[in-house]
C-alpha cells in the first residue's frame, strides 16, 4: 500500500516481518486462498480508516474519472484496497506452488514477437497483478530479464528468484550506481525479454502529456526512448485478477521495432490500452495519489 509518509508513492516493500512472510508462505501450503481473502476482508475497513491519503485518492479516481457517486464510489474504494490485499497474497500463493489458470488475450503477438530474432521490451503499470507474469508465463524460446525494485524484503526476494529461475527468467534489481542499465542493454542486444514498470524508469525524468481519462497526465517515456534506441518492439502487458484463481493476461502492441517507432506516439498508445484496461477493472487501479497532478 502506499507510503503514508509521501502520497506520491508506494516505497515498494511488501510488508510484515521476515518470519511472518515466511509463516504466511508455509500456510498457504494448506489452507485455501480463499480463507486468507475472507480474513482480509474484514481488516481492510481498518486500512483505510488509517491511510486516509490512499483512500482520498482512490475515492477522487472514482468520483472524477469513473463518473460514480459518492455511495458507490466508497463502495469501489473498499473493493479497490480488498483486490490490492487479493494480489498481495496472490504472490505468496504462487511461492508457496499455488496454480492459477491464465487466459492470454493477444497470444500471437507474443508468439509472433517472440519467435523473432531481436529483443522485446515488455511495459506494464501499477494496474493488476504484473508482477504474476514472472510465475505465470514462461517462453521457450527466450530468456525475460524482469526489472526489479531492489529494496524488497529478503523473503520476497528469494521467492522470486527461486520461481523465476525454473521459468527461464533472470531479475534485474534497480541500483543506484544505474548497473542495471547495461544489463537492460545486454539483454535487449542478446535478443531476450525485458519486462519492466514502464512508470519506473529510472533516474530519468523526461515525460510526455498524454490524454488519460479525459485530461492530460505525465506519461514516463524512458521505455519508449530505450525501444527506439535499440530497434525493439514494445508490448504492452496486463496482468489482471479475474477469480480467486484465475488472472487473465493482455498482451498489446505499442511498437513493433521498426525506425519510424515515434516516442511520443508510443507513450499516447500505451495511455490509451491502459484506460482501456482500468476502465474494464476499475478496482485493480492501484495508483493511490493524484496521477493527473502536475
Amino acid at each position: 500500500m502506499p507510503d503514508s509518509s509521501d502520497n506520491r508513492q508506494w516505497n515498494g516493500k511488501t510488508g510484515g516481518f521476515k518470519w511472518q512472510q515466511k509463516a504466511l508462505v508455509a500456510i498457504m501450503r494448506y489452507a485455501d486462498i480463499r480463507l486468507f481473502y475472507s480474513v482480509m476482508a474484514l481488516v481492510i475497513p481498518f486500512y483505510m480508516l488509517f491511510a486516509h491519503k490512499g483512500y482520498l485518492a482512490a475515492y477522487r479516481f472514482f468520483r472524477q474519472r469513473i463518473n460514480l457517486g459518492r455511495v458507490k464510489s466508497f463502495f469501489m474504494v473498499y473493493k479497490n484496497h480488498f483486490r490490492f490485499g487479493q494480489v498481495v497474497l496472490d504472490r505468496f500463493a504462487a511461492f508457496s506452488g499455488v496454480k492459477y489458470d491464465i487466459e492470454i488475450i493477444g497470444e500471437d503477438l507474443l508468439k509472433q514477437y517472440s519467435g523473432q530474432q531481436k529483443g522485446i521490451l515488455m511495459i506494464g503499470s501499477h494496474v493488476g497483478n504484473y508482477e504474476m507474469a514472472g510465475y505465470l508465463l514462461q517462453l521457450e524460446s527466450k530468456r525475460i530479464n524482469a526489472v526489479i525494485f531492489a529494496g524488497e524484503s529478503e523473503t520476497m526476494m528469494e521467492n522470486r528468484a527461486k520461481i523465476l529461475e525454473r521459468h527461464n527468467t533472470r531479475l534485474i534489481p534497480i541500483k543506484a550506481d544505474m548497473s542495471h542499465l547495461f544489463k537492460i542493454n545486454e539483454a535487449l542486444e542478446a535478443g531476450e525479454v525485458v519486462s519492466m514498470h514502464a512508470a519506473r524508469l529510472f533516474g530519468n525524468t523526461k515525460s510526455t502529456a498524454c490524454e488519460f481519462f479525459g485530461q492530460k497526465a505525465k506519461f514516463p517515456t524512458a521505455a519508449f526512448t530505450l525501444a527506439k534506441r535499440r530497434k525493439v518492439p514494445v508490448l504492452g502487458l496486463f496482468v489482471m485478477k479475474a477469480k480467486a484463481y484465475k488472472y487473465n493476461i493482455y498482451i498489446k502492441e505499442i511498437c513493433n521495432g521498426t525506425d519510424d517507432c515515434n516516442i511520443e506516439k508510443s507513450a499516447n498508445l500505451f495511455a490509451r490500452e491502459l484506460e482501456d484496461i482500468v476502465r474494464q477493472y476499475p478496482e485493480q487501479w492501484f495508483n493511490y495519489y493524484d496521477f493527473w497532478q502536475q
